[in-house]
């Protein structure tokens, strides 16, 4: 039983090593990014296609999600205070938390960067279909140059590139 066990194990890891690193997705590199409305909590209303001509940082996040309240806090040492005043905009969204839950997150947390609420996953399902935390770029002229899942300072640092460049562009 035991060797069945860790038979199991060993195959559930090596088939997670083999996944397509595309799954979950409904976007693409290159491709122009769906177009979405929300209002933040601090009542800004953040439509994408009226941002053209700045770079966009979309993040979607979850309070319960372990590896979103790593990425976060980062975000807002990190990314945040060294972009906010460029031709910038970023906008962390709520995946399946209404207004109101996220206000409750923010009292506790007072991050300065605008969040947004998707109660019903409207916004999210543009872009996936599951796995949080997820970071889309979008360049001046509406295309996404890089997505991701999950979190890792690696990957940060990566996005910080992109978006110094992107500005420049």
């Amino acid at each position: 039983m035991k060797r069945l066990t860790l038979l199991l194990l060993a195959l559930v890891f090596t088939t997670s090593l083999w996944a397509d690193e595309t799954e979950g997705d409904r976007t693409t590199k290159g491709q122009i990014a769906p177009d979405f409305e929300v209002t933040s909590l601090d009542g800004q209303v953040f439509k994408l296609s009226d941002l053209k001509g700045k770079v966009v940082l979309v993040n979607f996040f979850a309070t319960w999600c372990g590896p979103c309240m790593q990425e976060l806090p980062e975000l807002e040492k990190q990314l945040w205070p060294r972009f906010k005043n460029a031709n910038f905009k970023m906008i962390s969204i709520g995946r399946q938390h209404t207004k109101a839950e996220l206000n409750k997150f923010q009292s506790k947390k007072k991050f300065t960067f605008p969040i947004a609420a998707d109660p019903q996953r409207h916004i999210y399902e543009k872009y996936a279909e599951k796995y949080i935390p997820r970071n889309y770029i979008i360049d001046k002229t509406g295309k996404i140059i890089f997505q991701a899942k999950g979190f890792s300072q690696k990957e940060l640092d990566e996005m910080m590139e992109i978006i110094e460049k992107a500005i420049k562009e």
